[in-house]
């Protein structure tokens, strides 16, 4: 399969396999007004298998909660049809109103106007916890 190159825009590159979609909808890809190219299970020499995203604008995004979602992802930058930035995505130290505490006894429930916010705990694993609960987040924490 054949997908055209964009002459300006952005590519979301080695996303892990299955993993695609749900970054198109947490970012609300579907809301922008330009082309958006969502690849899965395209053959990897590295990987195997990865999904790729292709936004046919350069568009203001907050990549942050990437880094969470899949901390493999590498994010191209595309002017005049070239890879004008490429950087890799680090795992944020904090994530803010992303992330939705699970904790039925956790403040955030019963006091709605405070932020959910998670801090990272275990760079190794990955490990995200609420500052007030110390729950651990999931995908399934995402809003």
């Amino acid at each position: 399969m054949i997908i055209g190159q964009i002459k300006d825009g952005i590519v979301l590159d080695h996303i892990k396999a299955g993993r695609g979609m749900k970054i198109y909808d947490i970012l609300k890809l579907g809301n922008l007004d330009c082309s958006v190219a969502v690849i899965v299970n395209a053959d990897s020499e590295k990987m195997g298998k990865k999904d790729i995203i292709k936004i046919g604008e350069l568009i203001d995004i907050d990549f942050h909660i990437l880094g969470f979602i899949d901390p493999d992802v590498t994010v191209n930058i595309i002017r005049d049809g070239k890879v004008v930035k490429r950087e890799k995505i680090d795992l944020p130290e904090r994530i803010t109103g992303v992330l939705k505490c699970k904790n039925p006894r956790c403040i955030t429930t019963t006091e709605q106007e405070l932020q959910h916010i998670f801090k990272l705990c275990d760079e190794d694993n990955k490990v995200y916890r609420c500052i007030y609960c110390e729950t651990k987040a999931d995908l399934e924490s995402i809003e």
